[in-house]
C-alpha cells in the first residue's frame, strides 16, 4: 500500500508504511480471526479490548501476548483498528470514541458490520479518521479454524473512493476476495446474506430435530450428501433447481406433511407453510410448477393456516 514519495498525500494510506500496528475493539469471533489472519501478512496485532470471559479467552488463543486492554487503549495504540462489536452497539460505540477524544487523525478506522457501510462511522471521519466497512461474507466459529476459512471469502466493502484500494488491499492481504457495496445497498446486502446463511441453520436444525424423531440414528450424516447437492445445485443453476413435492404439485404429500408437523411439531408448521408458498411462487414463475397442479397445492397450503 506504499506509493512514491511524490505521489503521497496527507492523511492517506500511502503516508503510512507497508505493515501497520493492529488492535481490535470487541474480541468476539470476528475480529481476533481478523487481525491473526492480517498477522500472516505482517502486520502487528498490538492491543485488543474484550469484556466477556469468553472474549478474553479467545482473544489469548487466538492472539497470544497481544495485551488486553480498554478501547481508548487499543486506540491510542494502533495505526489500523478493527471495530467488531454487535451491529446495534456499533453507532455508540462511535460516537463514544469520538466524543472522548480517541481517535487520532490518519488512524484506518474499520468495522466489520454488513448492515452499515462507512455513514455510521461520520463520527470519526470527522474527527481525522479514515473510515472502511469491511464485512466478510462468512460465519465465524471463535478458532483457529476461521482464519484458513478466509481464504476465497468475499469481503462487502465499502469506502470512499480515495480510500477504496486501500480497502480492497487489506481484504486481499486477509486471503478474501473484495466485492464493492455502495453505502445505500448495505442493508439489502446484509439481507440477503442473513436470508441464506442464518436461515440455512434454522432449517438444517428442524430437519435434523424431525429426523431424530422418526428415528434416523445420524441426521447429519444423512442430510449431508442431500443439502449438499441441493447447495451445489442452487448455486449453479438457481431456481431450475427446484424438485420435491410442492415443485411438482404433490398436494397429497404437502397436505400429509402440514399433518404430521402439527401431531409432531406444531411449532415448525408456520416456517414450512411460508416456506412451501414461497417455493410455490417460485416455481410457477420459472414454468416448473404447472398451474393446473398449483390450485390445490395452494389449497392445501391455504388450509394449513386456517387450521
Amino acid at each position: 500500500m506504499n506509493a512514491p514519495p511524490e505521489h503521497r498525500h496527507e492523511n492517506s494510506p500511502a503516508d503510512r508504511p507497508a505493515r501497520l500496528t493492529v488492535g481490535v475493539v470487541g474480541a468476539g469471533r470476528v475480529g481476533p480471526a481478523l487481525a491473526a489472519a492480517l498477522q500472516l501478512a505482517g502486520h502487528r496485532p498490538v492491543a485488543v479490548s474484550g469484556v466477556s470471559d469468553a472474549s478474553v479467552r479467545r482473544a489469548a488463543a487466538m492472539l497470544p501476548d497481544v495485551p488486553l486492554v480498554p478501547p481508548a487503549e487499543v486506540l491510542a495504540r494502533a495505526e489500523l483498528v478493527l471495530l467488531t462489536v454487535p451491529d446495534d452497539a456499533l453507532p455508540g460505540l462511535v460516537e463514544g470514541l469520538a466524543e472522548t477524544g480517541a481517535i487520532r487523525p490518519g488512524q484506518l478506522l474499520v468495522h466489520t458490520s454488513g448492515r452499515y457501510g462507512t455513514a455510521v462511522l461520520d463520527p470519526a471521519r470527522r474527527a481525522g479518521a479514515l473510515p472502511l466497512a469491511l464485512h466478510p461474507a462468512m460465519t465465524f466459529t471463535g478458532t483457529a479454524v476461521d482464519v484458513q476459512r478466509l481464504a476465497g471469502c468475499s469481503f462487502g466493502v465499502t469506502a470512499p473512493e480515495e480510500l477504496r484500494l486501500a480497502a480492497e488491499a487489506l481484504v486481499i492481504e486477509m486471503g478474501g476476495e473484495p466485492e464493492w457495496i455502495e453505502e445505500g445497498d448495505r442493508p439489502l446486502y446484509h439481507a440477503a446474506l442473513a436470508l441464506g446463511a442464518n436461515h440455512l441453520v434454522t432449517l438444517v436444525a428442524q430437519s435434523m430435530e424431525l429426523l431424530g424423531r422418526a428415528g434416523v440414528a445420524h441426521p447429519d450424516r444423512m442430510l449431508g450428501p442431500l443439502l449438499g447437492a441441493a447447495l451445489d445445485n442452487a448455486l449453479r443453476s438457481g431456481d431450475a433447481a427446484l424438485t420435491g413435492p410442492v415443485a411438482r404439485g404433490d398436494a397429497g404429500t404437502v397436505a400429509a406433511h402440514v399433518a404430521e408437523l402439527r401431531e409432531h411439531a406444531p411449532g415448525m408448521v408456520a416456517g414450512y407453510l411460508a416456506m412451501a408458498r414461497t417455493t410455490a411462487d417460485r416455481a410457477l414463475a420459472h414454468g416448473l410448477l404447472k398451474p393446473e397442479l398449483a390450485q390445490d397445492l395452494l389449497g392445501v397450503l391455504a388450509e394449513g393456516d386456517e387450521r
